[in-house]
């Protein structure tokens, strides 16, 4: 059997800083194809050094290596800080006005990514299949044919695509794009992004695009473009359901909630998952229903992240000041309306706290999966399921259309849904559910890694 490599920018190393830039169980599932093939998984160490050395650290566990390099400070600046998450980010979740737009962070971008492709060069072998993740490597697949590799390299984008009218605000976008046309196999989470990819490359490239089976044709070289749906690690995740944390985390809830409906979110802090707007939504139901203070409690879970980034930081404020309004406006000298907890749960406690929640709100302005949407899903009692609403604009809505989909920019919309949520006969909450879980435990987590390995080594689109 061939060996797999994986590449993305951070590693689940265990001695990686922060380790896994995979998170939870994408980690987990990544490093079960690594252990049944024997493989390699190289990335950013996390650390940074004035003079990092281009020797790969090496480590083995389970018979799998981790190798890890060490960035510089102004890399870390110009490649992660700057070029990947102040304007691939922003760009590609349709926030033109937050994209910077500056030569030097591109110059850096490529440049890492050119170390990298000289750092791992010596490690690999001819008949490595080689697996690139996420937007900070899109040139990676391109420095490796450069050096003259010839193995199969594919590349799997975890975020969503951009339209071309935007992506054409990108200086040098040609370049980008066609450095993600030297893989064999391009992935993508749902067919909204993957319309976008191949209308770019047939109008900006002129590329032959046949959209039946994938192919993309330029230059001589075949790529394959198609949807790979990301899912859960659904039999690990609902395993936790059974554990003690899981429990008390569900007991503690429903404990401090006093018979009012508890309504979750759950979200990292960032402009693309439409935090505020959610709260504005919450503050129309509560505008229009202030009787429903007594029937309904939101709990957001919003951990911090890119806090050294001015965008992320203005959200935190923003939440904070939107929360304190709702609050004083609707709270009473027994209860709160919103529960804001600026920290992160492990996954025992998501379970239990998806299950006591009999409303999920999942409602991101731009989102290429959500996960937490599939999560929400496979935690409720089959007996007494709870209501999932969710932004039509998150990939996960092609799957889960069973959910009450949502017009995330609306506050109106929003607070509407809230209130059939609230009301939802137990049969319809049933009916709705059923079909969304079936999916959540069929197309999981391990189903998408096997799918794209079984492209990216046949060749051919099953």
């Amino acid at each position: 059997m061939t060996r797999l490599v994986i590449m993305s920018n951070r590693v689940a190393a265990p001695n990686a800083r922060g380790a896994g830039g995979a998170q939870g169980g994408l980690a987990g599932a990544l490093l079960g194809a690594l252990k049944s093939r024997g493989g390699l998984w190289f990335g950013w160490s996390g650390e940074t050094a004035e003079a990092p050395s281009d020797e790969p650290a090496l480590s083995t566990e389970d018979g799998v290596t981790f190798a890890t390099v060490d960035l510089s400070p102004a890399e870390v600046a110009d490649y992660y800080e700057g070029y990947a998450n102040s304007t691939l980010w922003p760009l590609f979740h349709y926030r033109l006005d937050l994209a910077q737009y500056e030569r030097d962070t591109g110059i850096g971008y490529e440049a890492v990514n050119e170390r990298f492709a000289d750092c791992v060069s010596p490690l690999l072998r001819p008949d490595d299949v080689v697996w690139v993740h996420d937007y900070h490597l899109i040139p990676m697949g391109d420095g490796l044919r450069r050096r003259g590799f010839q193995n199969r390299i594919g590349f799997f984008l975890h975020i969503p695509w951009p339209p071309t009218r935007l992506l054409t605000s990108l200086p040098h976008h040609e370049r980008l794009v066609r450095a993600l046309l030297a893989y064999d196999v391009v992935g993508f989470q749902c067919d909204e992004w993957l319309d976008s990819f191949q209308h770019y490359c047939a109008k900006e490239l002129g590329a032959i695009v046949d959209e039946d089976s994938g192919e993309i044709i330029i230059g001589g070289h075949c790529t394959i473009a198609r949807t790979f749906p990301i899912g859960i690690d659904f039999d690990h995740f609902t395993e936790l359901g059974e554990t003690d944390e899981a429990r008390q985390t569900a007991q503690r809830i429903l404990s401090s909630t006093r018979e009012r409906t508890a309504m979750i979110g759950v979200d990292r802090l960032d402009y693309s998952k439409g935090l505020p707007e959610r709260l504005d939504g919450i503050s129309r139901f509560f505008e229009r229903h202030p009787e429903r203070v007594d029937d309904l409690v939101f709990i957001q879970i919003a951990p911090p992240s890119r806090t050294d980034i001015a965008s992320y930081q203005q959200i935190r404020a923003t939440l904070e000041q939107k929360t304190g309004q709702i609050n004083g406006a609707y709270s009473r000298i027994d209860l709160v309306p919103v529960r804001y907890v600026n920290q992160g749960l492990s996954a025992a406690e998501l379970f239990g706290a998806f299950r006591a929640c009999k409303i999920g709100l999942v409602t991101p302005l731009r989102d290429g999966m959500n996960l937490v949407a599939k999560e929400y899903v496979a935690a409720q009692d089959p007996e007494d399921p709870g209501v999932l609403i969710l932004s039509r604009f998150a990939g996960a809505a092609e799957q889960l259309r069973h959910a009450l989909q949502v017009n995330p920019h609306s506050p109106d919309d929003i607070a509407q849904n809230i209130r059939i949520a609230l009301e939802m006969p137990l049969e319809e909450r049933k009916a709705r559910w059923r079909p969304m879980f079936d999916c959540v435990r069929e197309e999981n987590l391990e189903m998408w890694t096997q799918s794209y390995l079984d492209v990216l080594a046949s060749g051919r689109s099953l």
